[in-house]
This record gives structure tokens, sequence and C-alpha cells, in this order.
């Protein structure tokens, strides 16, 4: 097992942040595929470009995704090849949820 440091808990926080909103937590699902252009998960996650445009840059804020320059365009990509991977695992874990706690829209969990 490896001993958590401070740049460990960094990271998790981090990473706890981007997950905290449904759309970061969906670009991040998407670009375990690979690359991707922003238009494209705009449409893919139906949200506006301004609005993947702001999400993107938290994420890039974090150290999560980068841009990578395609010719006029900027297509972008996980950081770190370990992440997809770990995304992979995070979606196989199951949560015991308290009964009522999460029934709908005013979720407070």
């Amino acid at each position: 097992m490896t001993t958590a440091t401070l740049s460990h808990t960094a990271a998790l926080a981090r990473l706890g942040h981007a997950f905290s909103d449904p759309t970061r937590a969906g670009i991040l699902l998407a670009l375990r595929a690979g690359d991707s252009f922003p238009a494209d998960l705009a449409d893919g996650l139906g949200v506006s470009r301004q609005v993947m445009s702001n999400h993107l840059a938290c994420l890039r804020s974090c150290g999560l995704v980068e841009s990578v320059p395609d010719g006029r365009r900027s297509r972008y990509r996980l950081t770190d090849p370990h992440l997809a991977p770990a995304l992979d695992e995070l979606l196989r874990v199951v949560l015991i949820v308290e009964p009522g706690c999460c029934d709908g829209e005013g979720c407070t969990c």
C-alpha cells in the first residue's frame, strides 16, 4: 500500500472538486476513450460551448485535462495515463446510500 502524502491528498481533493459537478464528471468519463474537441464534448453532454469552455478551464486548473493544439483547434485529453483506468475502477464502486437521503433533485448527501 502506498503511503498517502500531502500531494496525494491535494490531488484527490482536486479530483473530488472535478466530480462535484455532473458536467465535469461527464467530461472526464468521456475522455477515457481518448482525445476530444470541446464542441464534440459539448454536443455529447448536451451543454453549450461556453459552459463546456468554463468546465474545461476548471479541469485544466485542477491538472486533470490538458489542451493539445490540432491545427487551428485544440483537442483535450486526460493528463495522466493512470486516470482512465482509475475512472473505470470508480465506475465499479457501489455506494450504500441511506434510504430517503437522495430521493431526487434536492439530494444533500
